[in-house]
């Protein structure tokens, strides 16, 4: 065999494997789209991958995630989805109004949604169980919760007759349903009802002190994706201001909130991985039934009603899932 023919054969073999490798289709591409910052909720993230994990996809070995977080200003979440349509990506996961912005932004790529709010009323998916179109989720029980929240908080603040709620302003939606439906029950336990805006931490201090000029003699929080990220800074302001006030997690009544009452956010995220592996795999997001997540606890801070003066009724200590005390 001629020098040249052999050196032509060995750079044959050689490119052949890179040429194998280049014609191996890539890994999918999940883009995730969230409402907070990068560093906020890792706990939510970590359950994202774990669903991913038991649908069969490992970040980094058979599924690539590229993130995009609007750090809390909704009004980024625009370009953030239309960012990641332009990727392309193989399927987007959004959080709240992130799933509205996502939608408004491809009705061709998968979508996978969790939700504090109903998706059917929002124009999210047709419906629960036919969802139809490029999206389904995880819907969480959280603002149907307001009304019971503040009857709870009513419970241990009896003689209360002026309350208030915090809501989000930059969430119009969310925020105009969670101060609708505590305004009807306000209204049937005879209770005053204030909302208070806030959207930045500057304007979580300035809400917490219009409680006094207010004489509120309690806070309900509405559940939101940016309040969500600061459970443990609203538990620590209401201590501060010495109001009983109420939100959906725990971690807010282990900052010092009196009571939480809410679903399990955490495990929400895990489905919407679980849901994600699947349409990866070929399912259709449309044909998926959004799931629900709708067991609920009640957690009280024994500690923080001693510190305010409260008496906590008996009955609903029995009622409670957990108390801290």
């Amino acid at each position: 065999m001629r020098r040249r023919e052999f050196i032509g054969l060995l750079g044959g073999a050689a490119a052949w494997p890179l040429a194998a490798r280049a014609q191996q289709p890539a890994i999918p591409v999940i883009g995730f789209l969230g409402t907070r910052a990068s560093g906020d909720d890792p706990q939510l993230l970590t359950a994202f991958r774990r669903g991913l994990q038991e649908a069969g996809y490992i970040e980094g070995q058979n599924v690539a995630i590229e993130y995009r977080f609007a750090e809390n200003r909704y009004d980024r979440l625009p370009a953030l989805a239309a960012d990641l349509v332009g990727r392309p990506v193989s399927l987007i996961v959004a959080n709240g109004p992130a799933a509205q912005a996502a939608k408004a932004a491809t009705a061709t790529i998968p979508i996978v949604f969790t939700a504090g709010f109903d998706p059917v009323g929002v124009g999210l998916v047709a419906s629960l169980n036919r969802p139809g179109g490029n999206i389904t989720g995880v819907s969480i029980l959280d603002v149907e919760l307001g009304p019971k929240r503040l009857e709870l908080l009513h419970e241990v603040v009896p003689k209360a007759t002026v309350v208030a709620v915090l809501v989000n302003p930059t969430d119009p939606t969310r925020a105009e349903i969670i101060v609708k439906d505590l305004w009807t029950a306000a209204h049937t336990l005879g209770l005053q009802l204030h909302a208070l805006n806030a959207s930045t931490d500057r304007d979580l201090d300035t809400a917490f002190a219009n409680l006094a000029r207010l004489q509120a003699g309690g806070l309900v929080i509405g559940g939101e994706p940016f309040f969500n990220s600061r459970t443990e800074q609203l538990g620590a302001l209401s201590i501060r201001h010495a109001v009983p006030a109420i939100y959906q997690f725990r971690t807010f009544a282990a900052a010092g909130g009196l009571a939480s009452y809410g679903a399990n956010l955490t495990d929400a995220y895990r489905q919407a991985g679980l849901y994600s592996g699947r349409i990866i795999k070929g399912e259709k997001p449309g044909d998926l039934p959004v799931a629900q997540s709708t067991k609920v606890e009640l957690i009280i801070n024994l500690k923080t009603a001693r510190t305010l003066g409260l008496t906590v009724p008996l009955a609903l200590l029995g009622r409670a899932d957990e108390v801290i005390e």
